[in-house]
């Protein structure tokens, strides 16, 4: 055999060898940070009926799967506590191994929803964050947190893969990362001290359909789930398909295990109709339960800020934000994050508010009191409790003070009505009086144009911020004790 022909045998050689490799997704690749102290799920591709074999660097554990007819393989290794050791694991099928290095273990958290929860530390144009040159400067060092982007991509039919990559936080990436999730993983780094990584499967301007499956939606909606009724969207409404979305986004990343679920959503479902908004936010947590099969892992959602949307003194805004709370209410293991005070006075038009830090901390901090235990940590806003009405004055109680409100004067965004249905704004101050009755403590409302007062409402408008909180600083929601449209 001449020269040439050798080398080009051995070339064919190696690039059967090659191909014949253990074949991971992107998910599962250099810099990851797996689940720490549990069963951790790891997959991929290989040649059919062959057996596929992964071994780690922090123990002599050895864990087998064999690859089905369509070269799938899926397996699960113990995964050590957490720390900021970097690990290995290794694959091999018997035709060539392959290592991903620089692997941590810690605590695991998906971002998803549309683009409040998509928009970066950097922002958008138009729409930037508040402290980013701060943030960047602060990144150096922080290597523990670390992030992967799903691409935002439509498909009609699940998708086993995804483009892209784990990430480093450094000044040079964290302008890329999901701000609201980073600003979660930063606290929740500083104060269990643990590695923290955050997926990213999220799409601007998604409805909460999007992410349903083609079962769920033929089920329990009338939304079309076949190519020809999807692409009659128009183009400049991509983003509002029902299916597509999950199936490209969401579905690559269902064998990945993690401890919860992060989600901010909302705006696209403005004006749904009943209680739809939070039958079918409820029905996309069980599927998502479901398709992680990790059992009820926590759902921590952020409410929508407040919003002109047209009319500032429209309620349309608000019937979502009151949708949102009762979902709180029905998804076992769920909490929900306030954001009426995370507006600027001017960002009335701007439906990508600049606070992120204060989503992400809010985020964090239920996450630390419920899911990890740190119960000094105060993290549920207060809530509307009872009302009394007594001759001219409304008398309210809140569940969540914590031991405070905020303010005991010049209390902001309270209404009254009468029996007109019209509302008033209403002057709110704390109300005491010695007796030990259970009116002796309480907020008092009044408004000299309501003699009679029958309804209260605080911040319920398209647009109206509030300024009452509890002894942790979180806000009141939104609330209406009628039921008027």
């Amino acid at each position: 055999m001449n020269k040439k022909l050798l080398s080009l045998a051995v070339l064919a050689a190696l690039s059967v060898s090659v191909q014949a490799k253990v074949k991971l997704p992107h998910l599962v690749s250099d810099n990851m940070v797996i689940q720490q102290q549990t069963d951790v799920r790891l997959w991929g591709w290989a040649k059919a009926g062959s057996k596929v074999v992964a071994t780690t660097s922090w123990s002599d554990q050895r864990s087998e799967a064999k690859a089905d007819k369509q070269g799938r393989w899926l397996l699960t290794v113990k995964s050590p506590k957490a720390s900021y050791e970097p690990l290995s694991i290794t694959f091999d099928d018997g035709d060539g191994k392959v290592t991903i290095n620089n692997v941590l273990a810690g605590e695991v958290w998906v971002c998803a929803g549309q683009s409040n929860m998509e928009m970066p530390v950097k922002g958008f144009g138009n729409c930037p964050v508040v402290n980013y040159n701060h943030e960047v400067l602060h990144a150096a060092g922080k290597a523990q947190v670390r992030s992967a982007k799903i691409p935002s991509i439509m498909r009609m039919t699940p998708q086993e893969d995804a483009d892209t990559q784990w990430r480093e936080c450094s000044p040079a990436t964290v302008g890329e990362f999901s701000a609201t999730g980073y600003f979660f993983a930063k606290v929740a780094n500083q104060a269990l001290d643990v590695p923290i990584g955050l997926i990213e499967a999220n799409k601007g301007g998604s409805r909460v359909e999007s992410w349903l499956t083609k079962e769920n939606l033929e089920k329990y909606t009338k939304e079309p789930t076949d190519s020809m009724g999807i692409v009659n969207f128009k183009k400049e409404w991509d983003y509002h398909r029902a299916l597509v979305w999950g199936n490209g986004t969401f579905n690559p990343i269902l064998n990945y295990t993690v401890k919860g679920i992060l989600f901010y959503q909302g705006c696209s479902n403005v004006g749904d109709p009943g209680n739809q908004y939070s039958e079918r936010l409820k029905l996309l947590v069980e599927q998502w339960r479901s398709q992680f099969k990790l059992g009820d892992i926590p759902f921590y959602f952020v409410q929508i800020a407040p919003f002109v949307s047209g009319d500032a003194n429209g309620i349309w805004n608000a019937l979502l934000q009151e949708q949102q709370f009762r979902a709180s209410k029905i998804i076992p293991n769920s909490a929900l994050v306030c954001t009426n005070d995370a507006v600027f006075c001017y960002e009335g038009t701007q439906i990508h508010p600049a606070q992120k830090q204060k989503v992400g901390e809010r985020l964090a901090f239920l996450a630390l009191n419920k899911t990890y235990g740190m119960s000094s940590v105060i993290c549920d806003s207060p809530s509307f409790k009872d009302m009394k009405v007594k001759n001219d004055t409304v008398m309210i109680h809140l569940d969540n003070e914590c031991g405070a409100i905020s303010r005991f004067e010049d209390i902001k965004g309270f209404e009254v009505a009468g029996a007109d249905r019209v509302f008033h704004p209403a002057k709110a101050s704390h109300f005491w009086q010695p007796g030990g009755g259970y009116w002796d403590e309480c907020i008092a409302i009044t408004c000299p144009d309501v003699k009679q007062p029958v309804a209260v409402r605080y911040c319920f408008r398209n647009w109206q911020l509030g300024n009452l909180a509890n002894a942790g600083g979180l806000p009141l929601f939104p609330f209406r004790t009628d039921n008027w449209e």
